[in-house]
């Protein structure tokens, strides 16, 4: 088991970590998904609701890496946190995660909108990951994202970038254009309920 991993195991789902800024947090996190029900803006709600449930399973399958590796995590988390979910995902993390697709939708121009002469969601899909990525080498870079595997490194982006964020940006933005609100509804919820599945059956076993 290399050190980052070892650390990060130290800390997981330890509540002596609480600490209270992660009521406010979570209120903030709220809030923001409040004011799109208030407005009825079920578009960009559920591209929230999908970005966020992509990333519920990229966490899953990276920790269950771990898991059967017995060395590390594709990524960990590590430093202090108000509480370490998985190996990978603190509560810090999962909190700006669950933002992240509000304000990519929220942003998103109309579907017929061109930027360079290009459609504008696959640009802003490859805008947004690149930009997400380059955020995690600087995280990386600060000591609190570790990577441990030598396919995944910021001398080798593709993988972030491919595996990492495009699934996420491309989940949101197909759940936000969804014409009708029950396609969206099902979409979102076979998302969130293959996580919750995924986390009840490999945590019973012990493998989260």
């Amino acid at each position: 088991m290399t050190d980052d991993a070892r650390a990060a195991l130290a800390q997981l789902r330890d509540p002596s970590q609480f600490e209270w800024y992660v009521i406010p947090l979570l209120l903030f996190v709220l809030y923001v998904y409040a004011v799109e029900v208030e407005r009825r803006n079920w578009n960009v709600l559920f591209a929230g609701l999908a970005l966020w449930g992509m990333d519920w399973f990229n966490e899953i399958w990276n920790a269950l890496v771990f898991h059967h590796s017995g060395r590390a995590p594709v990524w960990g988390a590590r430093g202090e946190t108000a509480y370490q979910i998985l190996i990978g995902l603190n509560i810090e993390i999962c909190f700006m995660f669950a933002v992240m697709g509000i304000v990519a939708a929220k942003l998103l121009p109309a579907r017929d909108a061109r930027i360079f002469g290009l459609p504008n969601r696959p640009v802003l899909i490859a805008v947004n990951s690149a930009a997400a990525v380059g955020v995690e080498i600087l995280l990386n870079r600060a000591g609190v994202l570790t990577w441990d595997w030598d396919w995944w490194q910021a001398g080798f982006p593709y993988v972030l970038f491919l595996v990492g964020y495009v699934p996420f940006f491309v989940a949101c933005f197909i759940v936000h254009d969804m014409p009708r609100m029950r396609t969206k509804a099902v979409t979102v919820g076979a998302i969130l309920g293959v996580d919750a599945l995924a986390l009840a059956v490999f945590g019973s076993l012990g493998w989260l």
